[in-house]
């Protein structure tokens, strides 16, 4: 659980304190010098930091290379960096992880809920929450690189008190297959004949 005192400070507030707290649960980690390199779909091992100047330095070395996320809300670094040296030691401090970090995944939340129309029902947050977790680990959503995309504006009034953990946001770590949205399981209903092609493959 994140410290009360850093949510009140550091989070982005346009969110409310129970989804920065399922956010960082779902995506992020408790360890601010937290590092994950990947390339080409695979994961790069890297010396586990001691400092945060040890952890600047590896994001550093591998921003613009590798796909590197950096501490407890696992932020993209290098993103909107055209150099390395632009990365800021915030990246691995607390407050300014979880600043950068909240104010990134409020703007994923937004760009998902603007697909959707924008809905005003807590039961609708919560399927834009799992699609915008998806989002956030993959970096995709239909299609855009949320991380890159403008930031349609707008505000999440439907944001609920408390968060009720899914199953693809809460047990896993790895990036999974998004939940089909509402919209395409409308259109997969009204689908004529459909084919299983699942077992092709599989021997």
């Amino acid at each position: 659980m994140l410290d009360p005192a850093l949510l009140d400070q550091c989070a982005d507030p346009s969110l409310k304190p129970a989804v920065v707290e399922q956010f960082v649960e779902a995506a992020g980690s408790s360890d601010p010098l937290a590092l994950a390199v990947q390339s080409g779909g695979r994961l790069i091992l890297v010396p586990t930091p001691k400092s945060p100047d040890e952890a600047l330095g590896i994001v550093r070395e591998y921003a613009g290379k590798a796909i590197v996320r950096v501490g407890i809300t696992q932020f993209p670094a290098g993103v909107g960096a055209k150099d390395a040296t632009e990365l800021k030691p915030d990246l691995v401090e607390p407050c300014g992880n979880l600043r950068m970090g909240t104010a990134m995944f409020a703007k994923v939340l937004r760009i998902v809920s603007k697909w959707y129309g924008n809905p005003k029902s807590e039961e609708a947050f919560a399927q834009i929450f799992e699609d915008a977790i998806h989002a956030w680990r993959t970096a995709r959503f239909e299609g855009l690189n949320v991380f890159r995309a403008e930031d349609p504006g707008g505000t999440l009034d439907a944001q609920p008190n408390n968060v009720v953990p899914s199953e693809t946001a809460a047990t896993s770590d790895q990036p999974t297959e998004p939940p089909m949205p509402s919209q395409a399981k409308a259109k997969a209903q009204d689908a004529g004949i459909r084919i299983d092609l699942s077992r092709i493959g599989s021997n």
